[in-house]
């Protein structure tokens, strides 16, 4: 059964879908034969804090990259800040402009400095000057506490330093929403506490915030809703307090033992 276990309003269809920071309504998505996404209904409110986990292949990160149309969903409504997705160019670069997204690996230009990759998105798509964008940029690289690091080349930087880069660039366009498809999965295990704290501090300042994560301790920390998924479908949603203490699904109390065990 699609979403078991999930609140919804009976009337989700027909309410507005502006009231969220994101809404998905009876969202599919296929691979060619392969059901993805199954009837996923979800909404976050603005400054929620959402923590989605599952297995390897449960649909989490294509749930994510839907969002701001990395992939393109079947059926369905998607609506992030007020736009619906579609394949209006404009709704879609609207959306991007307001959702800022880091992923598993960093995707950062090897041949700019830092400072440049921080720079260039501002620049070009918000036409900031370059003093002011290079102004803001040294800020969130001390927000995210590597300022020393400005005119490094990526390269020159740990894996840590590169994935707090890499939210510091997302930052630098002064999005609303942020989506994390698993940022530390990457990374060396002494790296982790790193990326995971700047991530916190950003919960605990009010970022409205997704986060695909098998970081449980991090779901307790800032989540105010954790979502298992499996084979494409939502199968519980609830507190950290709830999800961790009192699961409903027989398949989350499983996934949850063999993640906790290790």
């Amino acid at each position: 059964m699609a979403n078991a276990f999930v609140d919804q309003n009976s009337d989700d269809r027909t309410r507005p879908l502006a009231t969220a920071a994101i809404k998905m309504v009876d969202v599919n998505k296929w691979f060619s034969d392969f059901h993805v996404l199954k009837d996923i209904n979800l909404e976050v409110a603005s400054g929620e804090r959402i923590v989605v986990c599952g297995p390897s292949g449960s649909g989490k990160s294509t749930l994510i990259r839907c969002i701001n149309r990395l992939e393109v969903h079947q059926s369905g409504r998607i609506v992030v800040d007020g736009h619906e997705l579609s394949d209006d160019l404009r709704q879609i670069d609207a959306i991007r402009s307001e959702v800022g997204m880091v992923f598993q690996s960093f995707n950062l230009f090897p041949h700019l400095s830092v400072l440049d990759n921080l720079c260039l998105a501002p620049q070009w798509v918000r036409k900031i000057p370059r003093a002011e964008a290079e102004r803001q940029a040294r800020e969130y690289l001390e927000r995210v506490r590597i300022p020393e690091q400005a005119d490094k080349f990526p390269g020159q930087l740990s894996g840590g330093q590169q994935q707090r880069v890499a939210i510091a660039r997302a930052l630098c366009m002064n999005p609303k929403i942020m989506l994390f498809d698993e940022p530390t999965s990457a990374l060396d295990p002494e790296m982790v506490k790193e990326v995971l704290d700047v991530m916190i501090e950003l919960a605990e300042q009010g970022m409205t915030m997704l986060c695909v994560t098998h970081e449980m301790g991090f779901a307790k920390a800032v989540a105010d809703r954790v979502i298992f998924m499996d084979e494409g479908e939502i199968i519980e949603a609830a507190a950290p307090s709830d999800f961790f203490t009192a699961p409903r699904s027989q398949r989350t109390k499983e996934f949850l033992a063999q993640i906790l065990a290790h």
